[in-house]
């Protein structure tokens, strides 16, 4: 056996045994209020933002992936990448049909925000980024930068998602179910495929120490786009005239760190968001070790939009 040959088969490969579902999902937003979280309307604001946030991040995954697919050797990781390919092309999928049936038609201007992401991830973070084209000799390079990333934010996805699908204190509040069951869905899938990301990374060989630097990059873009996203939604509500919210701005900082301080049961904190990254960079870190899967799966064994898809192909 040669050296190579050695090597291809010592690449780490999945690091799960079961298999990742795709589901197809179908949410009604008709009676869903702005407030989804009764008498709290920057919750609601807050949570809101993720859905124009995620979707063109989502697809530009999907095509990453698509890319590198050719790549992988290890037949179980293959498979589940391609699962995950299809579970994030449904979350964005179902995130813009909240943009659009929900937000939109309550009045909300959401494409300032879509906007800015599709830029981010269809400009800057393209294969040929701003335009221009990558020489041949560094384009697994920059693949691998683009797939270490995701990886990256698929921690931070699993953290939020964890924290979603344990969450009660939404549900006692009297939230409205669809979007409920729209981030405790999102959330369940996002441990359900939490190696994925991270597997397919190290298998491409994305290295320890990139991890660092990553890790910072993407912490500060992902609280800074959501807390840019969510001020402008904000202020175009009368509510929030008078505090003309945004990302440089530190009242809309102050007043979520106040709220996450309820117990962290209203919005995640975000000096706890920042501090559950920190385990990410320890080099022992396993994604298997997040979350339970038998908890995300038994969510979304009873998820309304789940059931509600299925009834309609049937």
């Amino acid at each position: 056996m040669t050296l190579l040959s050695r090597l291809k088969k010592s690449k780490i490969g999945s690091s799960i045994r079961y298999s990742i579902r795709p589901r197809k999902v179908k949410f009604e937003w008709t009676d869903t209020p702005i407030d989804w979280v009764p008498n709290q309307p920057f919750v609601s604001y807050f949570i809101n933002e993720i859905n124009m946030i995620l979707p063109a991040g989502e697809f530009w995954f999907c095509r990453l992936y698509n890319k590198v697919l050719p790549q992988i050797s290890d037949e179980k990781l293959k498979e589940d990448v391609q699962a995950f390919i299809r579970q994030e092309a449904m979350h964005a999928q179902a995130h813009n049909s909240a943009n659009k049936e929900y937000l939109t038609v309550r009045d909300i201007d959401v494409q300032r925000n879509l906007d800015l992401m599709n830029f981010l991830f269809n400009k800057m973070l393209a294969d040929e980024p701003l335009g221009l084209k990558i020489p041949k000799a560094l384009d697994h390079q920059w693949d691998l930068f683009r797939l270490g990333i995701i990886a990256t934010v698929e921690h931070m996805t699993c953290v939020m998602g964890k924290y979603a699908l344990y969450n009660t204190e939404w549900e006692k509040l009297g939230a409205d179910p669809a979007m409920l069951d729209l981030v405790k869905w999102h959330g369940a899938e996002e441990i359900e495929h939490r190696t994925v990301a991270f597997d397919l990374y190290r298998h491409l060989g994305g290295g320890y120490l990139a991890r660092y630097y990553l890790s910072v990059v993407v912490i500060i873009a992902v609280l800074g786009l959501w807390v840019d996203g969510a001020a402008h939604i904000m202020k175009q509500d009368p509510r929030f005239k008078s505090m003309q919210p945004a990302v440089y701005k530190p009242w809309i900082w102050r007043e979520w760190y106040a709220v996450a301080q309820r117990d962290n049961k209203l919005l995640p904190s975000p000096l706890w968001l920042v501090s559950q990254q920190l385990g990410y960079l320890m080099p022992w870190y396993d994604p298997v070790h997040e979350a339970k899967t038998e908890d995300a799966v038994a969510y979304l064994d009873n998820s309304p939009a789940a059931k509600r898809a299925a009834l309609k192909v049937a």
